[in-house]
């Protein structure tokens, strides 16, 4: 685990970097945001035991994300939280979305069995000294978690900052094959700019800590 702010640590699954999870220390109860892929079940299992895991909290539901969620959620006897939005995915009870074959194959090879959610997350919440920020676009149910003492936004796949397919570090908007909506995407990535955050911790790619070099990548979109 890396620390990247205050009480706040990151954990790359995969190559550094490449699918990104963060643990926040709080007294009470630690919160891991994202849950990486099936695959990262037992490097999880083992970087967090010991700890008093207290809510697992997803940016989104794709198979990138939640696909530990369900064996921690048991392991730890925690509970799930998402927005609304994307619960009935991540409950099993409807496709991820987009609805596409790319989705669908991803979710064959990385995603976890479903689990019932116990807290719905929205606009103004907070997980552990975190605000909730609702930013849909690449799910129906996207969400930015942003901290106002030190500006510290950990923002799922609104951004990358690393090409995919390369791995190459650089600001990119997510693939339009994984992504909802790409219009309402491109709002939300302006909602975070507009948060001007100090630290941008992504789900796939290195840390971010430059304001400008993101207002500059917002300003370019169409």
């Amino acid at each position: 685990m890396k620390l990247l702010a205050p009480n706040l640590f990151q954990i790359s699954d995969l190559l550094p970097n490449a699918i990104n999870m963060f643990l926040i220390e709080d007294s009470a109860g630690d919160v891991l945001i994202d849950a990486g892929t099936r695959w990262a079940r037992r490097k999880l299992l083992r970087l967090l035991a010991g700890r008093r895991l207290s809510l697992i909290a997803l940016t989104h539901v794709h198979p990138d994300h939640q696909g530990a969620a369900a064996a921690l959620c048991e392991q730890f006897a925690c509970p799930l939280a998402c927005h609304a939005a994307d619960r009935p995915a991540m409950e099993g009870r409807e496709p991820m979305q987009p609805r596409t074959p790319f989705i669908r194959f991803s979710s064959r090879c990385f995603a976890g069995p479903p689990h019932a959610v116990s807290r719905e997350l929205r606009e103004g919440d907070e997980v552990g000294g975190f605000r909730v920020i609702e930013s849909p676009g690449h799910t129906p149910g996207h969400l930015i978690f942003f901290r106002e003492s030190d500006r510290v936004a950990i923002v799922g796949d609104v951004l990358n900052n690393m090409n995919v397919l390369t791995t190459i570090t650089g600001l990119h908007q997510p693939p339009a094959i994984f992504t909802w909506n790409p219009d309402e995407n491109r709002r939300s990535i302006r909602k975070l700019v507009a948060l001007r955050p100090e630290l941008v911790c992504f789900g796939h790619g290195p840390l971010l800590r430059d304001p400008e070099k993101l207002a500059r990548f917002a300003n370019g979109l169409a």
